[in-house]
């Protein structure tokens, strides 16, 4: 069943475009409004698949009324409906986001068509948000406790955003995590997240591995390649342990954070780049920065954001949660039974000091669940959870 909604003040028209809609399509459930804030009213409280709405109105106009959908519901479709003089802003209207305009007298191929078309974007959209969450619960952060809490909320604010964001942390507490939910949950999504390990690249080949290189740049430097912020153009670089990059490697960062260009190694010639850059360092940049090791100008661009995500033993209160959590995903990924965990066996994990934290847990977990009883108990964790 599809919701229209038919904002209009002269009731003729009202009338005409409610029957055409109504005897169109038995699925189309249509309703009216006589005036712009009456229309925004049924907007805020009824969740509509369309609505269609009239240019010059008293009290509240159209362009009033399409600024203020798409603050509140952005997802709707809405189609203008315009006069002969109201042609100019009906295409100025297309530009502030409305999906398409018609004329009056409604022509009625060209009203159908639209409403039809207008009806399967929305119904894209939908389904584009449902795949959006299944993905991005394969990255959940899983836990209640408020600094979690307020991790999520950070990201719901800041996904949408080009906003760069630095997540800071021990090691195995989840800033992959972080990084990849930011990119599942913004417009980017469509675009590649390019991962790069700046811990893991021997210094010497990390310019090469960011920005490519061209042939003969180096000695095994046998063709042109390109590098991984023109793999992600259009989507996300995570720069994973960035705190261990080479201070001309940052430099070459920071040039293309400012300029959205990069070089080759071995190239003078520019290429732009669209990329948003997520960054996760274990170490503290700003002693870092104090003992020359790395660039302030470039922590200052990398953290427009700054999100801290905390060691397990300062969450302790998520233990249970991420127990019960990596004890379903074992067990599916083994095609066996979910073992349960004994309430003694889960406060003793509770008291465990988690120096590896998240990682830590998820191997301490699997392991009792190969080596425990049919229920973990207790005697099972004193036997197997040591280090």
């Amino acid at each position: 069943m599809s919701k229209i909604l038919v904002i209009e003040d002269e009731a003729a028209i009202r009338r005409v475009l409610v029957k055409i809609l109504s005897e169109e399509n038995n699925t189309y459930l249509v309703e009216e409004a006589e005036d712009g804030l009456s229309g925004i009213e049924k907007i805020k409280n009824e969740d509509y698949d369309l609505v269609l709405c009239d240019i010059k109105m008293p009290k509240m106009d159209g362009v009033e009324v399409l600024e203020a959908t798409k603050k509140i519901k952005p997802e709707i479709p809405i189609v203008m409906i315009s006069g002969h003089g109201d042609l100019d802003t009906a295409v100025n209207t297309m530009r502030l986001g409305a999906f398409d305009y018609i004329s009056k007298p409604p022509d009625l191929n060209r009203l159908l068509n639209t409403v039809r078309n207008a009806l399967d974007k929305k119904e894209l959209v939908v389904e584009n948000k449902i795949l959006k969450k299944k993905v991005s619960q394969k990255y959940e952060m899983i836990g209640e406790s408020n600094a979690i809490s307020k991790i999520k909320d950070m990201i719901d604010k800041v996904a949408p955003t080009d906003a760069r964001v630095l997540i800071t942390g021990p090691n195995g507490t989840g800033k992959e995590l972080v990084a990849h939910w930011l990119h599942e949950k913004s417009e980017r999504s469509r675009g590649a997240l390019i991962e790069v390990n700046c811990a893991a690249i021997p210094s010497e080949l990390i310019e090469s591995e960011l920005f490519g290189h061209v042939k003969g740049a180096f000695t095994s430097a046998n063709k042109d390649r390109a590098g991984k912020f023109e793999a992600a153009n259009g989507g996300t670089v995570f720069l994973d342990e960035i705190g261990d990059m080479s201070l001309s490697a940052q430099a070459k960062v920071l040039r293309a954070l400012q300029e959205n260009k990069i070089q080759r190694v071995g190239s003078d010639k520019d290429i732009k780049v669209d990329v948003r850059v997520i960054a996760a360092t274990n170490k503290n940049l700003k002693k870092e920065i104090e003992d020359g090791k790395f660039r302030e100008d470039l922590y200052h661009r990398l953290a427009v954001i700054l999100v801290e995500v905390p060691a397990l033993n300062d969450r302790r209160d998520d233990i249970p949660l991420l127990i019960n959590h990596f004890a379903e995903k074992i067990a599916n990924e083994q095609g066996t039974a979910v073992k349960s965990f004994s309430d003694k066996a889960i406060k003793q994990l509770q008291e465990y000091d988690w120096t590896g934290n998240i990682r830590e847990l998820r191997n301490v977990v699997e392991r009792l669940i190969i080596l425990g009883g049919k229920e973990v108990s207790e005697t099972d964790v004193q036997l197997f959870a040591s280090k």
